[in-house]
């Protein structure tokens, strides 16, 4: 009978170890996918971030393609009254 017990105790104490290796490797999982699922997290937020950046980006690259636009016609009309002014110049200079 002692032989009994001691198998009983013995199959009982693997199954105890079982169940604490099985806990040991849940409890790894568990933290090696909440590790993943907060560096999935914060990729995202890094991507939202990038993506404000790049809105903001093209947002100024038009800002300042209008103004390169005004600054050419402006230069454009600078050049055109120019030329007017050393024609007008040149021919007063001939008289």
């Amino acid at each position: 009978m002692n032989t009994e017990i001691d198998i009983t105790y013995e199959y009982y104490n693997n199954d105890n170890n079982n169940y604490l290796i099985c806990e040991l490797e849940n409890q790894a999982e568990l933290e090696e996918e909440t590790r993943l699922i907060n560096q999935v997290l914060e990729l995202q937020h890094t991507v939202e971030d990038l993506s404000a950046r790049v809105d903001a980006i093209k947002e100024e690259n038009l800002k300042l393609k209008s103004e390169n636009q005004i600054l050419g016609q402006y230069i454009e009309n600078l050049m055109l009254v120019s030329s007017v002014v050393q024609t007008t110049d040149s021919k007063s200079k001939r008289k």
